[in-house]
């Protein structure tokens, strides 16, 4: 026994609308629970419209799952990934960097500090006198 044809109909209206991403009732999912839910039939009823499933499963093995925004949700998500990884990639060198000018800067500061005792401790410079030109 199948289903009627008005009933055939709806879920094909529903199929089309949730293949196009453009659920109302459910969430959006591409599942035979939410084409039943928005078609506002029971499962049993939707199973019994063997040529709508067969289009339904036909579609699903050929595109997949996803709906367009998940798709496009699942792309986003890998391209954040790869913006985050690149940025982490940076922020360790530039880690490694300041690491490297923190050490050269307290270099020079250990050096001038020595130099400037140096040069409180060594007296005052006196100018050697210059003889007059004949």
């Amino acid at each position: 026994m199948g289903v009627s044809a008005k009933t055939e109909r709806k879920l094909r209206d529903v199929m089309d609308r949730l293949l196009a991403g453009k659920p109302q009732h459910s969430d959006g999912r591409l599942t035979k629970n939410n084409l039943a839910q928005e078609a506002g039939v029971s499962s049993a009823t939707m199973f019994r419209a063997k040529a709508v499933l067969a289009v339904w499963d036909t579609h699903i093995d050929t595109h997949g799952s996803l709906t367009a925004g998940e798709a496009r949700r699942d792309a986003d998500i890998d391209d954040l990934r790869r913006q985050l990884a690149s940025a982490k990639r940076e922020i360790t060198e530039l880690n490694r960097r300041l690491t490297a000018a923190v050490t050269v800067i307290a270099s020079f500061h250990h050096d001038n500090q020595i130099l400037r005792t140096e040069s409180n401790t060594a007296g005052t410079v006196v100018p050697l006198p210059t003889q007059p030109r004949a």
